[in-house]
């Protein structure tokens, strides 16, 4: 009877080697896609095919996942390639060590995330976080210093991406390191896509707290009634029927009344808002507060804490109103309980209100995105918050100079 040899997986010198398993590599080929029996046949055929000799042999994770690799691009689709390439199922760990005593199992996805932060689109992201995993693995590390993983990491971007990446990337490290909250303020008329760009803005950059100033306003609806606080009880851009005039216009401005309606409501939402920033500010935790109520006035009220925390204003806009229209179409498909019909019948209060709020931006020095297209603003904004981390850096190193002479 034949004895088939084993088969030993080793990630790096100084680990002992440990048996492959099959049933590991079937769950990650069934992850990728296969069915069970395709799955197990694969694994199967796989390890003959590296024990063809019947020895016990060793190899590396990299060497397998070469295999594994090979196998799937000669007999199955390219779908179940990408699947098992985005998987990183593996069954080595690369540990990274943080200190003389904490070590941390390397993660490709927040290892991206960092990247993302780089004003790099998420293919090339997750291209360079590849390439630094697979240097790794080919090396036969099981261990990397945070250090090390930094300068492999700013190595690949100058190669790949060019200095101003590496730049980015290494400001956003010592950004990191310096306990600094981010607080990123996102404003705009209604419809202008504020809640999408800021769940996009904190997945990329981890962050975990966003908060939105319609939730703040009904949160301070249940606290004050109609008869108290009457202009919170209703949309930005009917506040004005709230008013005691009744929104009749006096001299000036035929908007008047409606920028008088919308800034009593902020005023009255300021509160929660200064509220929610400066629990972030005592828990030294970034946020993103979105929402229409994010104005200059608000930003003045918070200017002392810019010392402490980061802040990064933007103002959304949507420049064509045939695409704000489209906007609001295309939320009663996503969204029917957002009442879009209510947002088109009073779209030229909406698009009076969003010229207020540009035109106070610009006066005001805040940089304003115009809403085309949803990566396009997430890049323009993660560019906006690597310059302003940028300067708070060359800030520091400026105040250190100064120190030392």
């Amino acid at each position: 009877m034949l004895v088939m040899g084993k088969l030993f997986i080793c990630n790096g010198p100084k680990n002992k080697p440990i048996p492959f398993l099959r049933g590991i590599l079937t769950r990650s080929l069934q992850d990728a896609g296969l069915e069970f029996n395709q799955a197990y046949q694969l694994a199967s055929e796989i390890r003959a095919q590296l024990n063809r000799d019947n020895e016990d042999c060793t190899m590396t994770p990299y060497e397998l996942r070469k295999a594994v690799q090979e196998q799937l691009k000669q007999h199955h689709s390219e779908a179940v390639l990408k699947r098992y390439n985005a998987s990183g199922v593996l069954p080595e760990t690369i540990m990274v060590r943080l200190g003389p005593t904490q070590l941390t199992p390397f993660s490709r996805l927040q290892h991206q995330r960092d990247l993302d932060s780089c004003c790099l689109t998420r293919e090339e992201s997750a291209t360079i976080t590849n390439r630094v995993f697979e240097y790794l693995l080919e090396r036969g590390y099981s261990e990397v210093s945070t250090e090390e993983l930094i300068k492999l990491t700013h190595q690949y971007l100058m190669a790949e991406a060019g200095v101003e990446a590496a730049k980015h990337y290494h400001s956003w490290i010592k950004f990191q390191r310096s306990n600094i909250p981010l607080l990123i303020l996102i404003g705009g008329a209604p419809g202008c896509g504020k809640s999408s760009i800021a769940t996009e803005l904190a997945h990329r950059l981890n962050i975990v707290r966003i908060q939105s100033t319609d939730m703040l306003r009904e949160v301070m609806r249940m606290m004050l009634p109609k008869k108290v606080a009457p202009s919170l009880h209703t949309s930005s851009f009917n506040a004005w029927q709230m008013l005691p005039q009744g929104g009749e216009g006096e001299e000036g401005s035929p908007d008047k009344p409606l920028i008088d309606g919308y800034l009593a409501q902020a005023e009255l939402v300021s509160v929660a808002c200064e509220g929610a920033i400066q629990r972030a500010h005592k828990e030294r935790v970034s946020l993103i507060l979105e929402g229409v109520h994010i104005y200059p006035v608000l930003i003045e009220k918070i200017h002392s804490l810019t010392s402490q925390m980061l802040i990064v204003p933007v103002m959304l806009a949507t420049l064509h109103p045939d695409l704000l229209k489209q906007r609001f179409k295309g939320r009663h498909k996503d969204q029917p309980e957002r009442r879009s019909k209510r947002y088109l019948r009073q779209f030229s209060r909406i698009w009076q209100l969003q010229s207020f709020l540009l035109s106070e931006a610009d006066n005001a020095g805040i940089t304003i995105v115009h809403n085309s297209d949803k990566e396009a603003m997430v890049q323009e904004i993660l560019r906006l918050i690597g310059s302003a981390i940028e300067k708070r850096c060359d800030a520091v190193k400026d105040k250190d100079k100064d120190r030392n002479r």
